[in-house]
């Protein structure tokens, strides 16, 4: 009322400019949205968790992150990626009932929370609450936020029984244990599976004095010729030897395709599927005139510019290899073709998960072509090296053994054991080369295995 007695005219609030109030999240709470969200971008999607995990085009919840914060998210989940049958396994044995249908934002809740209390050093009770908080704050999982509170504070309590009850179950998926299985055998493909869970080693391929620089690093040298580190505090570029270019990383088994040539002096050498650059450094440093081929112009600026950083020079070609025709055909080639990875899992756990037996086939059938066209640009006499990072035959030794039985004018041409000292067991009895993540035992204080890999030697005979 006004001071006469009659009525305030009405009059519609203003807005305000400070919008409503917003509680700030729980700390540690967006850092555990963002693996659940990858989480299901990878198991759910298919996406590859590099891209969802790259620093400048990734995913937008990791981007939003502090660099420490990014770190918690990648060790999450690839904690969860190496260990989601046995996480898989353990929530099911703390559930009364599945989980209803169409509930996979829950599951991935239970399961990065899962993966903290098994295998992080992430106290208990902080789990706990941040996956009760992600229930509360998400509309599709608020009204399980109690079943996720009663089923991980449950897990905490009985945590050792329950990985003794989950030890035995292999963590690689079954479609893809079945094919090991058929490879290699029961047991060859179980100690394949565990040894996923090994930590990635840190190789080096050094330009010179692979022993110097071994007692440098506080590394041993490898029957690959390369140099392993034991792990460490800090970056890779802060290491002696980075800035002037002394040495690069890559795996053991990476780096044995490119030897397989030997000395390369005076030849024209073709590395086709080139970037990131590490197999064409080892080709200009055997003595070869190297021609670098790659389709995206973008990974083709990379292997640039990490050849700049070694001092080295190769030509650099951004082509489609199937339509790649040079002026003058090749000493050597080397193709170490596009395949499924799955011999990296170790440093890349989401490759199971993103990819199924459909990916294998379809990329068995790429690898064949260019290799069939890559024959038709070696000279006659000339040596090629197919290769990829497939644990599965029918991306390596299958291709192969197609591409010889119809191909008069390509020979295999063996690989001698007696030259790979303590990697004999690698040397197929048709003298090809299979690398398997359960080989090559190191001394105490370091990280044993390598990438699986194939390779096979080829000369063009007519």
């Amino acid at each position: 009322m006004n001071s006469d007695g009659k009525k305030k005219p009405f009059r519609k609030a203003k807005p305000s400019n400070s919008g409503p109030v917003v509680a700030p999240a729980k700390p540690g709470l967006q850092v555990r949205a963002a693996a659940a969200k990858i989480l299901a971008a990878v198991v759910d999607r298919k996406l590859p968790l590099d891209g969802a995990l790259d620093n400048e085009h990734g995913n937008p919840a990791y981007k939003a992150l502090n660099e420490g914060d990014r770190a918690l998210v990648r060790a999450i989940l690839n904690a969860t990626l190496r260990h989601l049958p046995r996480i898989d396994a353990a929530i099911s044995l703390l559930l009364e009932s599945p989980l209803p249908e169409g509930a996979r934002a829950l599951h991935h809740v239970l399961a990065i929370a899962t993966a903290q209390i098994l295998y992080l050093d992430v106290p208990d009770h902080a789990a706990v609450d941040l996956a009760v908080e992600q229930s509360n704050q998400d509309p599709r999982n608020r009204r399980f936020a109690k079943l996720v509170n009663a089923v991980l504070r449950r897990l905490g309590r009985e945590k050792e029984d329950v990985l003794a009850d989950i030890k035995a179950i292999p963590v690689m998926p079954e479609w893809f244990l079945q094919r090991l299985e058929k490879a290699y055998g029961k047991e060859r493909a179980l100690s394949i599976s565990e040894s996923q869970l090994e930590p990635a080693a840190i190789d080096l391929t050094v330009k010179t004095d692979a022993q110097s620089w071994a007692e440098r690093l506080g590394g041993f040298t490898l029957p690959t010729g390369g140099v392993r580190l034991a792990a460490f505090e800090g970056g890779i570029p802060s290491l002696e030897g980075f800035a002037e270019g002394a040495w690069w990383v890559q795996d053991a088994a990476a780096s044995i395709p490119a030897q397989l040539f030997g000395d390369l002096t005076g030849k024209r050498v073709a590395d086709l599927c080139a970037a990131p650059g590490g197999k064409t450094a080892q080709l200009v440093l055997a003595g070869g005139d190297v021609t670098a081929v790659e389709q995206s112009e973008n990974r083709i600026k990379r292997l640039r510019a990490n050849l700049d950083r070694l001092g080295l020079t190769a030509e650099t070609v951004a082509s489609d290899l199937t339509k790649y025709e040079p002026v003058e055909l090749f000493d050597a080639i080397l193709l170490d073709a596009p395949c499924s990875s799955t011999g990296t899992t170790r440093r890349h756990p989401d490759v199971l998960w993103a990819k199924g037996p459909e990916d294998i086939g379809k990329l068995a059938v790429l690898q064949e072509r260019l290799l069939r066209h890559a024959i038709a640009l070696l000279k006659p006499g000339g040596t090629i090296v197919f290769s990829n990072c497939s644990l599965d035959p029918s991306e390596g030794e299958d291709v192969a053994a197609r591409v010889l039985s119809d191909t008069p004018i390509v020979e295999r041409v063996a690989i001698d054991a007696k030259r790979w000292p303590g990697l004999e067991s690698a040397i197929s009895p048709l003298g090809e080369f299979r690398t398997t993540p359960d080989m090559l035992a190191v001394p105490s204080g370091f990280a044993g295995g390598l990438d699986g890999f194939y390779a096979v030697v080829m000369r063009r005979v007519a």
